[in-house]
């Protein structure tokens, strides 16, 4: 089996896990069929909705080296959730890492003009599944420094620092 076919099963299963994961949420979603290939048309890999929000979907994954996609793939993406009324996300996952989601814009564009998410940016910067299907909504530290609640900014700082595990946050806040 050559690493390209092999490259392909693995992004294949990446992609159902993506769809049973959106599913057991609730929302409605489905794989599109041979999305990238078969088809003349450019179609995202994924569809979900959950009543209010709709997305189309393009994901990738990756053991550990960083995410490119081709401008193409970006602009079809853009494209067809314009015309579907869908937002457009890139979901990435790494190898032992959850789902992150992207919009395009929120990329890296190389002077090439393709796309890229490395790791470290997928973990500091992208919205985390539990975010994405709306269990949790995150805050950053630089919106604490704006409340006036210093004991709630005192608290996160320490989560942070890794002086206080993160249960024990939840009981104070």
């Amino acid at each position: 089996m050559t690493a390209t076919v092999s490259a392909n099963r693995k992004g294949d299963r990446r992609e159902r896990e993506l769809v049973n994961a959106l599913d057991e949420k609730g929302f409605a979603v489905m794989r599109a069929p041979a999305s990238g290939s078969a088809t003349e048309r450019e179609l995202p890999d994924v569809l979900a909705g959950d009543g209010d929000t709709f997305y189309a979907i393009e994901a990738k994954s990756s053991a550990g080296d960083p995410i490119y996609l081709s401008g193409e793939e970006v602009e079809a993406l853009l494209f067809f959730a314009r015309n579907f009324g869908a937002k457009a996300r890139i979901a990435v996952r790494f190898d032992r890492e959850d789902w992150y989601f992207f919009h395009p814009g929120d990329l890296y564009t190389t002077d090439a003009g393709s796309y890229r998410v490395k790791k470290e940016t997928a973990l500091a910067e992208g919205i985390d599944f539990p975010e994405f299907v709306g269990e949790t909504e995150k805050v950053t530290l630089a919106e604490v420094a704006t409340d006036p609640d210093e004991e709630r900014r005192e608290v996160l700082e320490a989560v942070r620092d890794g002086h206080m595990p993160v249960e024990d946050a939840l009981d104070v806040l």
